[in-house]
């Protein structure tokens, strides 16, 4: 009889959600954005090389601003490993210009206003704060081969120690 009931149990478990966008081991979507400095970025111009896609939610707030300043702290090892750091929101050039010259960040920070690479990776979400529901960029990092493949994804991404986290996914490949 205790049987049944842990089969019971486990039947009556809600699964788990699945996982959003596109997952390691898929073909990476295309992607073009303008950057700061001028001209754009896109999956296309960058074939070839090491990719680290990452996603924040807002120029020069904390969390977005101690991660920017990680992944540019770092950006020799990262090019060292012929790996291009590209770091995206919804923000304006505009904003990305300001946000690049106050911390001098050194590699591709690309505007996704119209949403599109957002959209094909997944990352404009409902998220929600003090009850209140609204869109939103998830804090997200894919890590793209040479091959334009997917080969790791971060999602939700935790500010502290995830720099290096991805420069040691890079070093293994």
């Amino acid at each position: 009889m205790a049987a049944k009931k842990k089969t019971a149990a486990k039947k009556a478990a809600p699964a788990a959600a699945p996982a959003r966008g596109p997952k390691a081991g898929s073909k990476a979507p295309a992607f073009a954005m303008p950057v700061v400095g001028g001209g754009d970025v896109s999956l296309a111009k960058l074939k070839g090389k090491t990719v680290v896609l990452y996603f924040y939610p807002k120029d020069d707030t904390p969390g977005c601003t101690k991660q920017a300043c990680g992944f540019n702290d770092m950006l020799m090892q990262f090019k060292k490993l012929d790996a291009e750091i590209v770091g995206v929101s919804r923000d304006a050039m505009k904003s990305h210009d300001k946000f690049a010259v106050k911390y001098g960040l050194k590699f591709h920070l690309a505007s996704d206003e119209d949403g599109k690479t957002s959209t094909a990776y997944d990352t404009w979400v409902e998220k929600s704060m003090y009850g209140r529901k609204y869109m939103g960029m998830e804090r997200s990092t894919y890590l793209i081969d040479k091959t334009g493949t997917i080969r790791n994804v971060w999602r939700p991404v935790s500010v502290t120690g995830h720099v290096e986290e991805v420069l040691e996914a890079v070093k293994a490949l």
